[in-house]
């Protein structure tokens, strides 16, 4: 008996659950006149005053305070759908997003390109992987300086590391993106195989002082923990770390950097491979002056800032999911003029010509305190 009784509550369920789809269905076409009235007059989509005033009148529909809660979470997500809806309509017509222009390939004759640190420094290396052998790459002391080199016109492209496999994200390089009004045009990854080097006459057995820049003494931390009696010093870079090395003359210090920064500097492999990850590689990006992005682009890097309030990501994040927008990545930076406030750097997967890449940034523009598109790639 009691089998039968669930089977007619499960059908009496199935029959409200038709007509709660014939009434949404009503709701989004009705919808859909909102948009065109919106669209025709130029009034924004989001109108938080007018959906809280709504909010709190289903509320009180509710019979019970369950229910209250429980209508208000649903009208919530129906009126974050019918926003989405809007933009659809409103991102056909709007199209790519504007200042950014599509070419062929990167405009690299005479190009001058930069890096952080020296010869010999994986900066280099993916700077020569991407631009070719025969490149005209020059370095700076700093990740800083080298994104100013690009802004003020000295030279085309920055090659800046941004992601490691093993030690995350390079959060300083986050922050200058938002500084320096350069774009994102390419990225290329570099195999990640520290070797630990030291003068010709030193030996292990020798080595007292280890150098290397911070994420390569954390990459190579399982081999590094073996002996703890080395000191272990930062600096900004691993081939400056071999360099050093190779100027102090003292075979009581090392370097954790690639071989090829040891044969740039003359100096010995004392142990190679000491990163405990043989599959680890640094993700690399191409910094550009102009804002454009190639045929060939399958990436959108944009930024973004929230309103301080409580489901605030969850609906940021909405926009991609309905859009069937696929995020590679999130990484989230404090905002230093703002405790505890917090900007979104996110990845994305395809190009400013897909249109469903354009409705999903549409809804974020419109619904984040700032958005910016930092480039497609």
């Amino acid at each position: 008996m009691k089998e039968l009784d669930l089977k007619e509550i499960r059908s009496q369920l199935d029959a409200v659950d038709g007509q709660l789809v014939e009434l949404f269905e009503k709701r989004m076409a009705l919808c859909g006149d909102v948009a065109r009235s919106k669209i025709a007059s130029g009034k924004a989509v989001y109108d938080p005053v007018r959906e809280k005033e709504k909010l709190e009148a289903v509320r009180r529909l509710a019979g019970s305070p369950f229910n209250e809660i429980a209508v208000v979470e649903l009208f919530t997500q129906m009126m974050a759908i019918s926003r989405r809806y809007q933009y659809q309509m409103m991102g056909s017509r709007e199209g790519e997003p504007s200042g950014f222009r599509l070419v062929e390939n990167l405009p690299t004759a005479g190009a001058r390109i930069v890096y952080q640190g020296v010869e010999g420094a994986y900066s280099h290396e993916a700077a020569l992987r991407f631009f070719g052998e025969q490149a005209d790459v020059y370095h700076v002391p700093a990740w800083e300086d080298a994104m100013k080199e690009v802004a003020q016109g000295r030279a085309a492209y920055a090659v800046l590391p941004i992601e490691n496999s093993s030690a995350g994200a390079v959060i300083d390089n986050y922050d200058l993106m938002l500084k320096y009004d350069n774009y994102i045009v390419g990225e290329t990854q570099i195999p990640v195989r520290h070797a630990l080097l030291g003068l010709p006459e030193a030996e292990l057995s020798h080595i007292r002082t280890v150098y290397s820049h911070p994420q390569g003494l954390m990459q190579c931390s399982q081999f590094l923990n073996a002996h703890r009696d080395w000191e272990q010093i930062s600096l900004e870079n691993t081939a400056v770390a071999a360099k050093k090395v190779l100027k102090d003359k003292d075979t009581s210090q090392a370097a954790i950097a690639s071989e090829t920064a040891g044969k740039i500097y003359g100096l010995k492999v004392l142990q190679p491979a000491v990163n405990h990850n043989p599959s680890n590689a640094t993700r690399f990006i191409i910094m550009g002056r102009e804002p454009v992005y190639r045929l060939d682009a399958k990436k959108v890097s944009i930024c973004f800032e929230l309103p301080h309030v409580s489901g605030s990501l969850y609906n940021m994040l909405g926009h991609f999911i309905y859009d069937h927008v696929n995020m590679l990545m999130i990484q989230s930076r404090p905002i230093l003029e703002r405790n505890w406030e917090y900007r979104f750097f996110v990845d994305i997967e395809g190009t400013l010509k897909d249109v469903q890449v354009q409705n999903a940034l549409l809804g974020i523009q419109k619904e984040a305190v700032a958005m910016r598109i930092l480039g497609s790639y």
